[in-house]
């Protein structure tokens, strides 16, 4: 904590990461109940937006990793970034209509959504001076201070929703959060020029980057990682519908996200313990195997008092996959911070694939119970086949 307060850039960071959270938890939480039950879209249409979303996200995040590490933009990139987030809270709260929805969500967020690689990217670079054994730490705190607003935000978000607030509201709300983040970075993030860190930029052309990108051990990975990160954007979609299906309050949703981050943040600062026993791929391993408990529990008991108990797997198997998988796709190229940033996006066309095909095949079959089970055999697949490809050297 001592080391990023006295860093301006890790401060600034661990700032913006608190604010990103706080966009993120207000309106990932609540997405598929306002596209469902309020916009008025069907499931089938709410999965093609995810899939849109997906696609677009991958897009503009591989292209920013590439710009920044091509030429000293990430201040301008990042600026970029939280600009299409500011434009699409104020779009859904201007047009509140389908189209609105559907731009927003699938265009703009996505670009906003480039932000959370950068921020990590720049926390990388400026924990460059420091000791080898405190960088681990910083990015846990970093982490953890962007789940933060999950347990603080969320339980007033839906408070306010059980007293008559519309979930539309929101997006005013999350528009004056941009604002700030955007005040934020045009203050404090520092000019490339003169950034306190060494950058050896990669001199690569935009193609030869992407081929790099795109190699074959490289890409499995981080498509794998994506789908087995698939679990956490299915409690996003999961949680709110099947509480909702099982007559809860959306204050009951928001206080379930709050709890289970409330965990997940206790077990990602408790994290440096574990890596210190253990390989980063056993961590993950341990993680999604918890992970997946919830996955198949939750859905089934939505509508017992014993739900709440799965919060505490959805929150220690978060807190063991995040922050090392973030640190596993950063080393997959090395000192290139922008590309490695990239990544945690690419892995997105995994993740939201993953995440829709559970969707899609869960609710079509059976219902939301299938969904859970579907997204824990998903994640225990991808884990496993990192394993063994990592063990075998492909």
């Amino acid at each position: 904590m001592t080391l990023v307060a006295q860093d301006p850039v890790l401060r600034m960071a661990a700032i913006g990461a608190m604010l990103f959270g706080s966009f993120v938890c207000s309106i990932g939480v609540y997405q598929s109940l306002i596209a469902i039950n309020v916009i008025g879209l069907s499931e089938a249409e709410y999965a093609a937006i995810i899939v849109a979303a997906m696609v677009s996200g991958v897009l503009t995040a591989v292209g920013v990793g590439i710009i920044t590490d091509q030429r000293p933009s990430r201040r301008t990139m990042a600026i970029v970034a939280v600009s299409g987030s500011l434009a699409a809270s104020l779009l859904v709260w201007l047009f509140p209509g389908k189209w609105g929805f559907v731009v927003a969500h699938a265009v703009l967020l996505p670009l906003g959504g480039t932000l959370f690689g950068q921020i990590f990217a720049v926390t990388r670079l400026a924990s460059q001076t420091l000791p080898m054994a405190d960088r681990p730490g910083v990015m846990a705190l970093v982490r953890a201070l962007f789940a933060l607003p999950f347990v603080v935000l969320l339980p007033l978000w839906g408070l306010a929703a059980d007293r008559g607030m519309s979930l539309l509201t929101i997006y005013p709300g999350i528009a004056v959060i941009a604002a700030i983040h955007l005040a934020v970075i045009l203050r404090s993030w520092p000019h490339d020029a003169v950034a306190p860190w060494v950058e050896v930029k990669s001199g690569l052309h935009f193609r030869a980057a992407l081929a790099e990108i795109l190699t074959p051990p490289v890409l499995a990975r981080v498509q794998l990682i994506g789908v087995l990160q698939c679990g956490g954007a299915l409690a996003g979609v999961l949680v709110g519908l099947c509480f909702a299906a099982a007559g809860r309050s959306t204050g009951d949703v928001g206080l379930f996200f709050a709890l289970f981050v409330a965990l997940e943040v206790i077990g990602t600062l408790m994290l440096g313990m574990l890596t210190a026993r253990l390989p980063r791929q056993r961590i993950i391993l341990l993680g999604v195997l918890i992970y997946a408990g919830f996955l198949v529990g939750m859905p089934v008991l939505a509508a017992s008092p014993w739900v709440w108990l799965t919060a505490a797997g959805a929150g220690f198997g978060g807190a063991l996959i995040y922050t090392p998988v973030i640190a596993y796709l950063q080393d997959l190229l090395g000192t290139r911070a922008g590309a490695g940033a990239s990544l945690l996006a690419l892995g997105r066309i995994g993740q939201d694939g993953a995440t829709a095909v559970a969707f899609w095949i869960g609710t079509l079959l059976a219902g939301y119970g299938l969904v859970g089970l579907i997204g824990a055999v998903l994640t225990g697949a991808a884990v496993w086949a990192i394993i063994v490809m990592d063990r075998r050297g492909v």
